[in-house]
């Protein structure tokens, strides 16, 4: 057993896994961090419960949870899993003093300042200019979009919470619209996300093999493709993967254009960072300078990719409990 009691218990909800950690004060080092897979658990309490069990301290006077999902009210239920819960119950169920819920990437976006040097990959662009806004789009289970805007004179940043990504993504070329009027077939309205994101990514896939009308394989997830395409160069996941990200630099134009976000535009979640170099020669730094005009100014922006390893979204979550604090 440790032998202070721990002050924070922190969690990243997505829609695959749950990242916990704690820590001692609101400044100190993340203990204990560990991914466990949502499907293990049929409720956020029994993984929470699993957690403070395996890592053997007792329940911490407060927690923070990121979650990929909207908090607008107190009953959160999941978009991309199963889990329903009310902050009260859960609060009230593990005697948490406080408890703070807040979107996933509202969370990551409140670590960006945090992030050194050595936790990111620029891919483009040219200087970040300081108290400009900051953008943050990231492929994952789903599509997270976020933001920082600093007010004169605050270097912390006010984070937005947004759904930025179920905007609806827009066809640039005529394979892209035909593989979009694919998608719309299947969905109705066509959101970044549809295409953006681990799912999205198998339906470019199987839409591109439907309009070869020949080869391809058979696949279920988004690693499978990834594979196909990096390791075995097939022609048909090569240009799944390059519509992918030719599309997330369309987005990510987009949300650079609309925050003004010359503090730079950085990438989070799962799937970039495992396309190694290899995203770097992919379409998508063209296509987020593709905007007209307007292209000499996004060529000014930089894009950095965030390494996953460093859980940066657990201590946007203790940050939030920070401004929770200095707000009541």
């Amino acid at each position: 057993m440790h032998s202070t009691h721990p002050q924070r218990l922190l969690a990243d909800i997505g829609g695959t896994n749950i990242r916990l950690a704690w820590q001692d004060s609101p400044t100190g080092p993340l203990n204990d961090t560990r991914v466990l897979p949502c499907a293990q658990f049929p409720t956020v309490d029994a993984a929470l419960s699993a957690y403070l069990k395996e890592v053997g301290v007792p329940t911490p006077r407060e927690a923070a949870f990121g979650i990929a999902n909207p908090v607008t009210g107190d009953a959160i239920r999941m978009t991309n899993h199963s889990w329903s819960f009310s902050q009260r119950a859960v609060r009230e169920a593990f005697g948490f003093e406080r408890l703070v819920v807040i979107n996933d990437f509202t969370a990551l976006a409140l670590a960006l300042p945090l992030l050194t040097p050595d936790l990111l990959r620029q891919v483009g662009g040219g200087q970040a200019v300081p108290g400009s806004a900051i953008a943050l789009v990231g492929p994952g289970t789903g599509l997270g979009v976020s933001g920082l805007v600093f007010p004169p004179g605050s270097s912390a940043g006010v984070p937005l919470s947004g759904e930025g990504g179920h905007v609806t993504l827009a066809a640039q070329t005529q394979r892209e619209f035909d593989v979009l009027a694919i998608l719309q077939e299947r969905y109705g309205h066509v959101s970044a996300e549809r295409a953006v994101c681990g799912a999205g990514l198998v339906d470019l896939y199987h839409a591109v093999r439907r309009l070869a009308q020949r080869g391809g394989k058979e696949v279920s997830s988004a690693a499978q493709v990834t594979e196909l395409a990096l390791q075995s160069q097939d022609a048909l996941a090569l240009e799944a993967l390059d519509l992918f990200c030719g599309f997330l630099g369309s987005v990510a134009g987009n949300l650079a254009l609309t925050l003004g976000a010359r503090g730079g535009v950085y990438l989070g979640g799962g799937m970039v960072s495992r396309l190694g170099e290899w995203f770097d020669q992919s379409s998508f730094r063209a296509r987020f300078e593709a905007k007209g005009r307007f292209k000499s100014y996004l060529a000014d922006i930089p894009c950095w990719i965030i390494d996953p390893s460093a859980t940066p979204a657990l201590y946007g979550a203790s940050r939030a409990l920070d401004i929770a604090g200095s707000e009541g």
